[in-house]
């Protein structure tokens, strides 16, 4: 199955939004915008920035595997790389509390250090 997270729908003469595939351990691929997803510093990583000779195969195909993560975390993560982007450098505004329910914390803290997060 697939999700697809995006900021808003793509207006009419813009570009399209770049995006990424992040599959879980569990086997559900995630459409993810590449710049929310770039907020992982792995996840840039993997991805590379284009100028290398050698690429990986991630970055040729947009698409990276999580073995260890199962998808209910993977989502979660997603849902923070959206909320960091979109919070990241406001100043007019009160920034809200990122929801962590606790019965994922560990996991998540797991998954958020592994991805750099």
């Amino acid at each position: 199955s697939q999700s697809l997270f995006s900021g808003g729908m793509a207006e009419e003469g813009k570009a399209e939004v770049e995006t990424v595939k992040l599959i879980s351990s569990d086997g559900h691929v995630f459409i993810v915008d590449k710049k929310a997803a770039t907020v992982s510093g792995t996840i840039k990583s993997i991805l590379g920035n284009g100028n290398q000779h050698a690429k990986f195969a991630e970055e040729e195909d947009g698409k990276v595997a999580f073995d260890e993560i199962p998808s209910h975390i993977l989502e979660k993560v997603i849902q923070y790389f959206y909320f960091k982007l979109k919070y990241t450098n406001r100043t007019s505004e009160e920034i809200p509390e990122f929801t962590i329910e606790p019965e994922i914390a560990l996991e998540l803290l797991m998954a958020a250090n592994f991805l750099d997060a």
